[in-house]
């Protein structure tokens, strides 16, 4: 008999499905059992993840700390697990880059469960009219009202630039990974967003995504948060006023959504044993019959690109994915080596920072963003090199 242990996030989002799909393991046909503990999405955050894998066998976990784990030499690849004809044919149905995004140093090294990506979330009821589609009406509407929200607590804040700069035409550090953004891109991106943090509702400054969904549908002060990560629980809530979901904003119209990819995927741990069974019980995770009707009956949100456009898992949902698959087809997918993670919390504090203080673009574009990006990857840089 085996047992696994087994370490998600605290949602019901990140938790509820796992646990669910452990549960209805036949023990004594299958021999495998996994229990699942879960902490809150910060947590990942804070332990380094090479510490996690010391201790449980699989590990939800999202893209960004891909070069951490490798560095520390904690996961699995998915290639000495899997078939390369498996491997390609999750490829195939995966939405938008849920696997790629776990592509680093030439192999796979989580599977992608969950996928997620930053768009809009509206409140219908407090909107006259749709929802904006394009930058310029989210500012006009945001100067009308006073209820449009950025999500800026946490990581957000860069995330959210990322996201900007990808819908002005220049995906940071894809060009040149030492550089974020050229001067030009970076200061449209922070005009646009001091402009709408000085009017962002106060009440949800300090709040991480689902903190913020929690409060639109709970109260009437935020008509629309332009980039959030989408949650789908939140499109048809138990209680409160359902959040439509829509496709992140555009420069123009028929531009690319500029919106940063999201979602998790399970790791599979040095310490893990794979055996016949787990390999089953992962691969029905990823199967049609999971991703379109265990998962989302469960609360979980798929990565598989059928259950995306299922009409039936839409119509359960508020259309919260035929809404938003758009975005989540073309997002931009971050950097992955290690040091990346700090990077991305100190962007984040800088650009809070210069928000409060009003401060002009010049100062903050043209030295720290770059500098920051540059200094963590040569602080991360080891052996295994780049991606």
């Amino acid at each position: 008999m085996q047992r696994l242990k087994a370490l998600t996030w605290d949602h019901p989002r990140g938790y509820n499905a796992l646990a669910a799909a452990a549960r209805r393991l036949d023990l004594a046909e299958s021999g495998l059992a996994i229990d699942w503990d879960k902490q809150p999405l910060e947590g990942f955050e804070s332990y380094p993840i090479a510490d996690l894998c010391a201790r449980y066998d699989l590990v939800v976990l999202d893209h960004p700390h891909v070069g951490e784990a490798v560095d520390g030499d904690c996961l699995q690849p998915l290639e000495s697990i899997f078939e390369e004809a498996t491997i390609n044919l999750l490829r195939a149905e995966s939405i938008g880059p849920s696997l790629r995004s776990y592509h680093f140093t030439g192999q796979h090294w989580a599977l992608p469960l969950d996928a997620a990506t930053q768009v809009m979330a509206a409140r219908a009821d407090l909107l006259v009219g749709p929802a904006p589609v394009l930058w310029d009406e989210v500012l006009l509407l945001s100067q009308k009202t006073g209820k449009v929200a950025l999500s800026l607590a946490g990581p957000h804040a860069a995330l959210s630039f990322l996201s900007i700069a990808t819908a002005l035409g220049e995906p940071p550090a894809e060009r040149d990974p030492d550089i974020l953004v050229s001067e030009q891109v970076g200061t449209e991106v922070y005009d646009l967003m001091n402009e709408l943090a000085v009017r962002s509702p106060h009440v949800v400054r300090q709040k991480n995504p689902i903190s913020i969904l929690e409060h639109m549908a709970a109260h009437d002060d935020v008509a629309l948060v332009p980039l959030v990560y989408g949650y789908v629980n939140y499109a048809a809530p138990v209680s409160g006023r359902p959040i439509t979901f829509h496709n992140a904003p555009r420069l123009e119209p028929g531009d690319r959504p500029g919106s940063t990819l999201g979602g998790t995927g399970i790791g599979i741990s040095r310490r893990c044993e794979v055996t016949p069974a787990l390999k089953r019980h992962l691969l029905w995770l990823m199967s049609a019959d999971a991703q379109i009707g265990f998962i989302p009956c469960h609360e979980g949100q798929p990565s598989r690109r059928e259950a995306w456009h299922d009409a039936g898992v839409n119509a359960r949902w508020g259309r919260f994915y035929s809404n938003t698959v758009a975005t989540l087809e073309q997002a931009y997918v971050r950097p992955r080596h290690n040091g990346y993670i700090a990077f991305q919390s100190r962007a984040s504090a800088l650009l809070r920072e210069s928000f409060l203080e009003n401060a002009p673009a010049r100062g903050v574009i043209n030295r720290t963003p770059d500098t920051l990006c540059r200094s963590s990857r040569q602080q991360g840089r080891r052996k295994v090199g780049s991606p």
